[in-house]
């Protein structure tokens, strides 16, 4: 097999005419399958105001699919049902709210799609993980476990996370977690 010269993208040609390895990009051009940055569906805003309305098509299809994307990115903390008590709450953390809660019922969809975007407390961002189109289809899904479930009144819910406080912050009536093996 022969040698042949290896180059990195952008960097300088070594043929004459000093220009780079790739040929510049025509100007506007946007990437296949990626929004521009400022697009409402990307950052879940339109005039400086969060989005009050899924701006992709609702089908079954797109349930289905924030249903299996929830449950591989979301219920980890927050739940199957969405209730906050997730396999992770039951290792320890702090329990997230119940999405049943007046707050999270009162808020417009694009906060579910914006907090999964950038994070919120103590979630990390998972833009890096789910792309715009599943977001949009987790916040869809989220509602739908909204309208299933019945409201959480505040003081009940502050009385779940007292509760879980003082149970060392596990799932409630979770039993008590054995300690794990030592690491060898």
């Amino acid at each position: 097999m022969t040698d042949r010269a290896r180059y990195l993208p952008y960097e300088p040609s070594p043929l004459p005419g000093g220009g780079g390895v790739a040929l510049p990009l025509p100007a506007g051009t946007v990437a296949r399958g990626v929004l521009p940055p400022d697009h409402p569906v990307a950052t879940g805003m339109a005039n400086g105001r969060v989005l009050d309305r899924i701006p992709i098509p609702v089908t079954e299809r797109t349930l289905q699919r924030g249903q299996e994307r929830f449950l591989i990115f979301c219920a980890p903390c927050h739940g199957r049902l969405g209730d906050g008590s997730g396999v992770v709450v039951q290792r320890g953390f702090p329990p997230p709210p119940d999405y049943a809660i007046r707050r999270l019922r009162d808020a417009p969809v694009g906060h579910f799609y914006r907090v999964i975007t950038y994070g919120y407390g103590a979630m990390y961002r998972y833009a890096d993980r789910v792309p715009p189109l599943d977001r949009w289809a987790i916040a869809a899904y989220i509602r739908l476990l909204q309208r299933v479930r019945p409201e959480v009144p505040p003081e009940r819910f502050q009385e779940l996370r007292e509760r879980a406080r003082r149970e060392g912050i596990r799932q409630i009536g979770a039993p008590p977690l054995a300690p794990s093996p030592p690491r060898r």
